[in-house]
């Protein structure tokens, strides 16, 4: 009997997800732990494991978003027909791309007369993602490689082994984000074909941009023509991780009465303390915190004195949240992600530094796994590595307030009618005046500024 496949839900979040790749062809027998799919959501990219066992055959191709529970493939018995007009998912016709029945090859590799070791395909072309990584490093054409691994799908070794022929150049290894990746295969662009212009290597999502800009000629225009030479305007669609903040924060806005308050935080006593935790830290290899570290500990202490502002309005009801989760938000080329430091009042400063360090390396390389970006309560957002003192921080959705936190600067403060020097850094909060009040919110600020005046509070 045919066993659905459906689209995992991979969070409570989740709204839909993208199928970047099949991962074994149609008619592959499969067991229970077998990879299937890569999926790429607005978090994280996963890759899928057969729940049952069978001969796999897709429902949709790869490159289609569709929402959780949708119907994406069966497990069929040994000369079973693939199901039609059934299921229960919620895959819709245009969704829907033909693909092979489990007993044709997937892909023909024919060599051609007077080319040895020359290829042509017929159908899709199956590459292990290792192996499609790895080519893009290295400036190797996959469509000329003939696949040694199960039902002739291209792995590593088959890369590798072409990139070390005669005359294929080394380029530098380039490094790409799970979501530019995702870019590109909306795009059409292949990886191996982009310049990448970031920093070490790094792809950018418009290096992805100017890639497809290259594929696709503007419409009426002629090669060498003016028009074709001219600047098009730049569109940039707002899918995935775009997609997803556009609507949450118009979301936010839309549906909180959101205010926010200002102050400044002296910070004189913060950073002598960070100085002296310095050295001493750093000796025993214990990682040193942050000024923002500082904050989230000072804000997450702050919480237990003022719970209505770790809370969420559901239901026509304000729930305070018996868990103080602080998410820390990290800045991305292609958006913004929130990991979140779980029981941040329990956790002593030394492992909110390890949580936070791994937090910004692990967004900026995509190992970020989906615990880590669920669960958040209260959320800190930092500008002050861009120069920024005030900002007005949008809600994240389903909480009741975010702490924004500006540059560290010089100031100057008055002890009689003396002049003194001192280090100083605004935090705002933004608050739903649905659940909270002015001076409440005022009230916590407060708390958090007295925290960072007096830092050994932090260390206890």
């Amino acid at each position: 009997m045919a066993v659905e496949i459906l689209l995992p839900k991979l969070g409570l979040t989740m709204e839909t997800g993208l199928i970047e790749e099949w991962l074994v062809p149609p008619g592959t027998p499969v067991k229970p732990g077998d990879l299937l799919l890569r999926l790429a959501t607005d978090k994280v990219d996963v890759e899928v494991e057969a729940e049952g066992t069978g001969l796999f055959h897709p429902a949709v191709a790869s490159g289609v978003e569709l929402p959780p529970g949708a119907l994406i493939g069966w497990l069929l018995e040994a000369g079973e027909q693939v199901p039609s007009g059934t299921g229960t998912g919620t895959a819709t016709a245009a969704a829907l791309a033909p693909v092979p029945p489990p007993d044709v090859p997937a892909q023909t590799q024919t060599p051609v007369v007077g080319e040895p070791g020359a290829i042509t395909r017929t159908g899709r072309l199956f590459v292990s993602p290792n192996a499609r990584r790895v080519a893009g490093q290295r400036g190797v054409d996959l469509a000329q490689l003939n696949g040694t691994g199960p039902g002739g799908r291209i792995i590593t070794a088959d890369v590798l082994e072409a990139a070390a022929a005669p005359g294929v150049p080394a380029p530098a290894p380039q490094i790409v984000s799970p979501l530019v990746r995702r870019d590109a295969v909306a795009a059409g662009v292949d990886l191996g074909t982009v310049v990448a212009t970031g920093p070490g290597g790094k792809v950018l999502r418009s290096d992805i941009l100017t890639a497809a800009a290259r594929q696709v000629p503007a419409a009426g225009a002629g090669p060498g023509t003016a028009a074709a030479q001219a600047a098009a305007a730049e569109v940039i669609p707002l899918t995935g991780m775009r997609g997803v903040i556009a609507s949450r924060m118009h979301a936010s806005l839309q549906e909180m009465a959101q205010l926010t308050l200002g102050t400044e935080a002296e910070m004189d006593a913060a950073v002598a303390l960070r100085s002296q935790l310095k050295e001493q830290w750093s000796a025993a290899g214990i990682p040193v915190p942050t000024i923002t570290d500082l904050v989230i500990r000072a804000a997450a202490l702050a919480l237990r004195e003022h719970p209505r502002l770790n809370a969420s309005v559901r239901d026509n009801a304000i729930h305070v949240q018996p868990e103080i989760n602080v998410g820390i938000a990290v800045a991305l080329d292609e958006g913004l992600m929130v990991p979140v430091v779980k029981r941040a009042d329990q956790l002593p400063l030394s492992a909110i530094a390890a949580e936070s360090r791994r937090f910004g390396q692990g967004a900026r390389s995509g190992q970020l796994a989906l615990p880590d970006l669920e669960g958040g309560t209260f959320t800190v957002s930092t500008l002050g590595t861009y120069g920024i003192d005030f900002f007005t921080p949008v809600i994240t959705p389903g909480q009741v307030a975010i702490l924004g936190v500006g540059r560290l600067r010089d100031s100057v403060r008055w002890e009689g009618a003396t002049p003194v020097r001192t280090q100083v850094l605004t935090l705002s909060i933004t608050f739903d005046h649905r659940a909270v009040d002015g001076a409440p919110a005022a009230s916590y600020l407060r708390s958090v500024v007295s925290r960072l005046a007096n830092p050994l509070s932090l260390l206890a």
